[in-house]
């Protein structure tokens, strides 16, 4: 008995088993890899979203000492206000489009979007918006595009 299992060891795999363990690993590479790069496409854009978040409060800030908005970010960080790194700026482009709807009470409306340059690691022309009103995120990272 044990002369038989020393002679199956020395013999190796037989080429069924091995494509079995080939059609198994491949199976999970099919399920594991689209899981892997939407899970990186998630934590670079989650990079530009709390840029956002922070432009937003420094947007409203800046309202309360001037008339209206900025118009873009470096007019922000020119007076103080945009507390932003330079190394998001090498990685994202940000555009800011607020305004102050009147009617019916004060609301806030309008998007922030940031778009991806060419020092982003997740490549370059990638989209990510925040729209005020419903203050939801669209785009790179998410499951829908921006809206035109």
């Amino acid at each position: 008995m044990i002369n038989k299992i020393k002679q199956k060891v020395q013999e190796g795999f037989t080429l069924v088993e091995i494509l079995i363990v080939v059609v198994i690993v491949g199976i999970l590479a099919t399920i594991a890899i689209p899981a892997y790069f939407s899970y990186v496409e998630r934590a670079y854009a989650s990079d530009a979203k709390t840029q956002i978040k922070t432009l937003l409060e420094e947007c409203k800030i800046w309202k309360t000492t001037h008339e209206d908005f900025p118009s873009d970010v470096q007019e922000m960080i020119d007076e103080g206000f945009g507390n932003i790194q330079s190394s998001t700026l090498r990685k994202w482009a940000f555009e800011i489009d607020l305004h102050q709807r009147t009617e019916g009470g004060l609301h806030l409306e309008g998007s922030i979007n940031a778009t991806s340059l060419e020092d982003m690691p997740g490549g370059p022309d990638k989209k990510v918006c925040f729209d005020v009103e419903n203050g939801e995120f669209t785009g790179y990272g998410t499951k829908e595009e921006c809206a035109s």
